[in-house]
């Protein structure tokens, strides 16, 4: 199973297409379009800026986005953890960045060569 390809499927490819060039259904509904994800590498100089990726997977609201169309999945992601495991105040963070770290992973394997 490939989790992060997965998670990416469910939680992005709507707006970032499934090979994460920036286009699918969702997009059309968008003030800007989500951006070709395929490209952060190269136009960071050749290196993927995963904090930036991270903090806008968290926050949704950093400029690598443009205008804040991005979800903020952190929140989404802590709340889904309560809903599984409500007696445990750490797991809800644990579980947010898990699923942010498979999102990273996925999209560091999606970089143009």
């Amino acid at each position: 199973m490939d989790f992060g390809k997965q998670e990416f499927e469910a939680r992005c490819a709507t707006c970032h297409g499934k090979d994460g060039k920036g286009y699918d259904w969702l997009a059309d509904f968008l003030i800007d379009g989500p951006p070709d994800l395929t490209q952060l590498s190269k136009n960071n100089g050749g290196v993927l800026p995963i904090s930036r990726i991270y903090q806008s997977l968290w926050e949704g609201t950093v400029p690598i986005h443009g205008r804040s169309n991005m979800p903020v999945w952190g929140p989404e992601y802590q709340y889904e953890a309560y809903q599984i495991y409500p007696s445990d105040p750490y797991f809800g963070d644990i579980y947010a960045e898990s699923r942010i770290l498979l999102l990273l992973e996925y999209i560091s394997r999606l970089q143009a060569k």
